[in-house]
């Protein structure tokens, strides 16, 4: 085989596609899933640096946010830090790059810190807000979060725009993060340019029954439905203690798939009937034909979470302002690429460096890219 094999092909590629392919040596997307998270470079240099704000929220609770950047008029930081040297300094009319993780995710987590890294290079500030109780301490409202959690990222973007409104405003989504991204944008139709240029949601469960499905079966659950399990019951407990009797920490306790965990604490908390209805009330999928903004839904083909059939088909989807992308790899927001034949570690910066060019362009902004 030759050398060139060994490199993943990125290559410009029109609106509706990516020209991406993982390295030969990381075959199948549960390898791409675990590398991208285990092993996989997440930055050149030195890892990214955060300064953290502790907003109050209306409901008398908090959520932390992350900045590699301080912001304009930035107040109160719980953990100053020096943040993260951009290659272009950011200016105060810099785009503000906006991540919303993962389940379980938070700003440590490899997508995040590679977005970190690509919004550096740009010149870019660049903000990871924490959903409820992920940001290192449990959160104090008898709620946690949730894949539908619009209201959440409403009052998020719009904090954010309000403090700075001289920047344009791009937002990505991983994973849960990226269908409560959708649809905040599918709510809120046209009014929702008032807030943001563009978004994109990478590897999100947009069919969230389907999603259900396939990682509480098989390998998924004996691996990836564990490990969350292993992160969820006890922030269960710890609400539990908060609120006693808030639900059924039994049936919480007990609970071995993700389909009996939101049936006893994810569904009852956040008002919905039981685990069917919250997936089904969540899932951004039925909800695309609203979203009036330009969104980007980039998914793997092979992402053991997300089962292909369950995504919309590229060629059914024509006009309006959300494009899809569903190249053959990448499993799980694990789009690892290498910089040349040797490198067999790989690195994860190749995806946010193509979504901070899609939504860069789709923005109107120059398109600076990094060295990714």
């Amino acid at each position: 085989m030759s050398s060139d094999a060994v490199v993943a092909e990125l290559k410009p590629a029109p609106a509706g596609e990516w020209g991406y392919r993982a390295p030969w040596w990381l075959p199948g997307g549960n390898m791409q899933t675990i590398w991208s998270a285990l092993w996989a470079r997440r930055h050149a240099g030195a890892a990214p640096t955060f300064q953290r704000e502790r907003w109050n929220t209306p409901d008398g609770d908090f959520v932390d946010v992350d900045f590699s950047a301080a912001p304009v008029g930035s107040v109160d930081p719980v953990t100053p830090v020096t943040p993260v040297t951009p290659v272009t300094p950011v200016t105060p009319a810099a785009p503000m790059l906006v991540l919303f993780h993962g389940l379980e995710g938070s700003s440590a987590s490899q997508y995040a810190q590679a977005f970190a890294h690509v919004a550096a290079e740009r010149g870019w500030s660049y903000a990871v807000p924490h959903f409820r109780g992920c940001s290192g301490e449990m959160n104090l409202a008898p709620r946690a979060y949730h894949s539908g959690d619009h209201q959440e990222i409403d009052w998020i973007l719009r904090r954010l725009k309000d403090r700075e409104p001289q920047r344009p405003l791009l937002a990505v989504g991983i994973s849960l993060g990226g269908n409560a991204l959708l649809r905040w944008a599918a709510e809120q139709g046209h009014a929702a340019a008032n807030v943001v240029q563009a978004v994109s949601a990478v590897s999100s469960p947009i069919d969230l029954g389907a999603a259900g499905r396939a990682i509480d079966q098989g390998f998924n659950r004996l691996v990836y439905a564990r490990m969350f399990l292993r992160s969820m019951q006890p922030k269960a407990v710890a609400k539990w203690r908060q609120f006693p009797g808030l639900f059924d920490l039994d049936a919480v306790l007990t609970a071995r798939t993700l389909f009996d965990f939101d049936n006893a604490f994810t569904a009852p908390l956040h008002g919905f009937r039981d685990t069917p209805h919250y997936w089904e009330a969540a899932s951004a999928k039925p909800r695309l034909q609203s979203i009036r903004v330009p969104a980007l839904v980039l998914n793997a083909q092979n992402d053991p979470f997300v089962p292909v059939a369950s995504l919309p088909r590229p060629g059914e989807w024509a006009g309006g302002p959300v494009v899809l992308q569903q190249p053959a790899h990448g499993g799980h927001a694990g789009f690892v690429a290498a910089r040349h034949a040797r490198d067999v570690r790989g690195h994860v910066m190749a995806m946010p460096d193509h979504v901070a060019s899609w939504l860069a362009a789709a923005a109107g902004l120059p398109a600076l890219r990094g060295s990714c």
